[in-house]
């Protein structure tokens, strides 16, 4: 950081009147501090915070778009994956802290949640996401911009455009950008515009030219930068050559024809986070859907978080929009890059330029036995497990598909988190409501994916499909599909898909997950009372051998971490490898710091937010942390015991937190094949375990450290490793 960031106790008294906690907060910070000079120095806590280790989760996509090994526009996409993650993170998180201050909840957090209270925790973050922001600015000015001049990829502004350029820009401007905007004056007569959430918008200090040229009064001006319109406006280039212009630099260069009564005397874009969190109201008369649209309505227009402003913007423009969003000095972040950055996502695909990109990757597709005639043979004498998106999520698709149009299949069930448009198995299952009896189990709360869901779920009713939203109070994220069918030997049998990742075949490319295709009588079996659970909230003794949250699956995991203590105290081999997407629940860091202590190995792949701390001697010197970060994203989760001999693993759609074991309805399942089972714990965890490329470790402080010569030819990635594999090449994992 450039420039000391004061903390938001401090800055409250600044803030413009508000209904809010303005005067709590700047109360709060006297009893802060006499609170504080009263209580004895604090030990060292046992739990990293939610918040600052999310951070720090970002600060490793931050580096891999400061990582000169990436190909450049990869590094493009990392930053913009940055932006977009910390979008969210203001939104809800931020917005969440915000809003308990404003209901006036003071107290400590627990433990595992920093032990800070609401504004404490706010005054921590307010300066780590101060210097998160000029880290991003930072590395698109100073390394990402000039890495692009060299290769010929131009973001230029409207200076530097020559004529040819110029023309083209302002044809586009006045057929595609012209119609679509309304440019406002702040007067009695003519109030602040509604800003939407995250809308990009201009605002112009203007003076009026007919009044008294002496005049210092100033009036603020706003236009909304069009959301339907690409951000980045391609310009003619020489060839071999890739020109653009950002889509509100074109039309500031055009505001004097929307204000021609005005002088111009500053222009400045901005934009206004506002608080997501949608807060339902349980009511009998209202359905689930009807709750849920009405909140969305509401979140476009919650209170405002964060303002960001260009760097250059004016004391006073600043002030004016700080007031007018009712927002503390420290909510204000100015940016030297582009306000948006999440929208540079775009531009790798708009340059052909695959020099600069990750070289192709062609999924592994699933092969069955030429004795077997279509895949429903195949998983009657075996199970078959595939590991996206190294192995085709074709074959998820080609199930749910070969379902919906087999004469012999009576009935189909499947949940549905999140899924993409225009979805192969969206199709399969609208298509088999006409001829099945089919049940979708759609949640309806997935995050900033409610009104896609919303959608899908009428169409799937008009479709004929009986649709259901799970039990109230729960998220439904539990990846399952079901299917009963005759089979040629006049036996109705079920078939199910397990998985870790949602049936979405677009994230399936570049998410890693795992799928398990079975047909196992106990498996299947299982899965229907899950899916009567869903349905009818009907809780069974019959889940088993799957764990289900919240029924089963807390309380069974720390059983199996109990049990490896137990093997290490009676001097048996005792191991414990668990890869996940965040590690928060504070029962289960206890077991595991217990673990520990019993002697248990416990090597922990956390791709995100990670509570325990490890190497805490007498606490958890045998628990070791890393976190990879590369060109997939990670997702699946597995869970390794090696259990005196009698190794179990299993996968899931469920990580070790709190609203995942106990806030929504998981399942894990075993792997009971050992071939199989023998593949997750020697090749793909074996992989991740050996990673000297994309692994960050976790440091008892908190930090986490790359490995030395990671950027070496000889440094090993566990992400290539298993692409080489799934190509056919002939690769080992090193032994270290």
């Amino acid at each position: 950081m450039t420039e000391k960031t004061a903390t938001p106790a401090k800055q409250a008294a600044t803030r413009a009147p508000r209904k809010t906690a303005t005067k709590r907060a700047a109360t709060s910070v006297t009893k802060s501090a006499a609170t504080k000079a009263a209580k004895p120095p604090a030990q060292e806590p046992i739990f990293f915070s939610r918040d600052e280790s999310w951070l720090r989760f970002n600060l490793r996509v931050l580096e891999e778009a400061q990582d000169e090994s990436n190909p450049l526009l990869e590094r493009v996409k990392f930053l913009a994956i940055t932006a977009s993650n910390l979008d969210e993170f203001i939104e809800i998180r931020v917005a969440g802290i915000l809003q308990r201050i404003e209901d006036g909840i003071s107290q400590p957090q627990p433990a595992d949640e920093g032990g800070l209270t609401p504004q404490e925790r706010l005054d921590r973050l307010s300066v780590q996401l101060h210097y998160f922001i000029a880290a991003q600015s930072a590395c698109w000015v100073d390394q990402l911009l000039p890495a692009l001049e060299r290769e010929k990829i131009r973001i230029l502004n409207w200076k530097q455009l020559d004529p040819k350029a110029r023309a083209h820009a302002l044809e586009f401007y006045a057929n595609e950008v012209d119609p679509l905007l309304t440019p406002v004056t702040i007067d009695p007569s003519h109030p602040f515009p509604r800003v939407l959430n995250k809308a990009l918008c201009i605002a112009l200090l203007l003076r009026h030219k007919r009044r008294n040229t002496n005049s210092t009064t100033t009036v603020l001006g706003v236009v909304t930068v069009p959301r339907s319109l690409q951000r980045l406006v391609p310009l003619p280039s020489a060839e071999g050559r890739f020109d653009f212009i950002l889509l509100h630099e074109l039309i500031e260069s055009q505001v004097e024809r929307m204000f021609p009564g005005y002088e111009i005397l500053s222009r400045s874009a901005f934009r206004v986070t506002r608080n997501s969190n949608l807060y339902m109201q349980e009511e009998e008369s209202r359905s689930v859907l009807e709750s849920v649209r009405a909140e969305l309505h509401n979140r476009r227009k919650g209170d405002a978080v964060r303002l960001e402003i260009e760097s250059g913007a004016q004391d006073e423009t600043v002030e004016r929009l700080r007031i007018n969003f009712e927002l503390d000095p420290w909510q204000v972040f100015r940016t030297r890059g582009p306000v948006n950055l999440s929208r540079l996502f775009s531009l790798p695909s708009s340059v052909a330029r695959p020099d600069l990109k990750y070289p192709d990757f062609k999924a592994r597709q699933a092969k069955i036995k030429p004795t077997s005639p279509d895949l429903f043979d195949e998983l009657r004498h075996q199970d078959l497990m595939l590991h996206h998106p190294f192995d085709s999520y074709c074959t998820v698709e080609d199930f749910i598909s070969a379902a919906s149009l087999d004469p012999a299949v009576i009935s189909m069930k499947q949940t549905l988190y999140r899924t993409s448009k225009d979805s192969s198995i969206f199709r399969a299952l609208t298509e088999a409501g006409q001829t099945k009896d089919v049940t979708v189990v759609v949640e309806l709360m997935a995050r900033f994916d409610e009104d896609s869901n919303i959608r899908w779920a009428r169409e799937l009713e008009e479709a004929g499909v009986g649709v259901y939203h799970g039990i109230l109070g729960l998220k439904t994220h539990c990846k399952l599909a079901l299917l009963v069918r005759r089979d040629p030997d006049g036996v109705v049998r079920r078939y199910a898909h397990l998985g870790t990742g949602n049936y979405n075949p677009v994230t399936a490319r570049f998410y890693t997950d795992i799928s398990l295709l079975t047909a196992r009588p106990e498996i299947t079996n299982a899965v229907q009372h899950v899916f009567n659970y869903l349905t009818a909230e009907a809780e069974s003794d019959a889940f088993k051998p799957l764990l289900v949250a919240p029924i089963t699956m807390a309380n069974t995991f720390i059983e199996l971490i109990a049990r490896e203590a137990a093997h290490a105290r009676a001097g048996h081999p005792a191991t414990i490898v668990a890869k996940v997407n965040g590690l928060l629940d504070r029962g289960t860091v206890e077991a595991l710091y217990a673990a520990s202590k019993a002697g248990v190995q416990i090597d922990l792949i956390v791709r995100g937010m990670c509570s325990l701390r490890p190497g805490i001697k007498g606490l958890s010197e045998n628990i070791r942390v890393r976190s990879i970060v590369g060109r997939f994203l990670e997702h699946s989760r597995i869970f390794s015991f090696s259990n005196a001999g009698n190794p179990q693993v299993f996968c899931g759609s469920a990580d070790w937190m709190t609203r995942n074991l106990h806030e929504r309805c998981e399942v894990v399942f075993p792997i009971e094949d050992k071939k199989l089972a023998s593949r997750l714990r020697d090749e793909i965890l074996a992989a991740y375990l050996a990673d000297t490329s994309k692994a960050r470790i976790l440091q008892p402080d908190g930090t986490y450290i790359r490995l030395p010569h990671h950027t070496d030819k000889h440094a090993f990635s566990a992400q290539d490793f298993l692409m080489q594999l799934a190509e056919g090449a002939t690769v080992k994992i090193p032994t270290h």
